[in-house]
């Protein structure tokens, strides 16, 4: 049986995952405050993050356990396997499946210069310890 691909995060839903994969497991009140930074007064409401939990759970994004009341969130995609899919989908719908073409693509648009793909790749060469 094959493992189904895993689901796009829309903006909202984003950095809500990005705060739960960097805290490991975090409660609705914990997230608040991660995605205002500290500041109290950018804090999102606690329905608006309850609700976008509910719907990442739906997609299969997250997992909670209860302690009473109390919801403590995890993930169940890693940050790996989802960085993954969203490159593949990058590589598939706008490079044609071709990695080599998104690498072009970032050596013509200067993202990368010679000097670092050629450190890429002596990194990739060289024996893992």
């Amino acid at each position: 049986m094959s493992k189904s691909p895993v689901k796009k995060l829309t903006k909202a839903e984003e950095p809500i995952m990005q705060c739960i994969w960097q805290l490991e497991k975090a409660t609705v009140g914990q997230i608040r405050t991660c995605l205002a930074g500290g500041d109290e007064e950018k804090k999102p409401a606690h329905s608006t993050i309850s609700t976008l939990l509910r719907i990442l759970m739906q997609k299969g994004f997250l997992g909670h356990k209860a302690y009473g009341r109390t919801f403590e969130y995890f993930p169940l995609v890693t940050k790996k396997a989802y960085r993954k899919s969203s490159l593949q989908n990058l590589v598939s719908n706008y490079f044609d499946g071709s990695m080599n073409s998104l690498v072009s693509f970032l050596v013509k648009e200067e993202k990368i210069d010679e000097a670092e793909l050629k450190s890429l790749l002596d990194n990739y060469k060289s024996p893992k310890k």
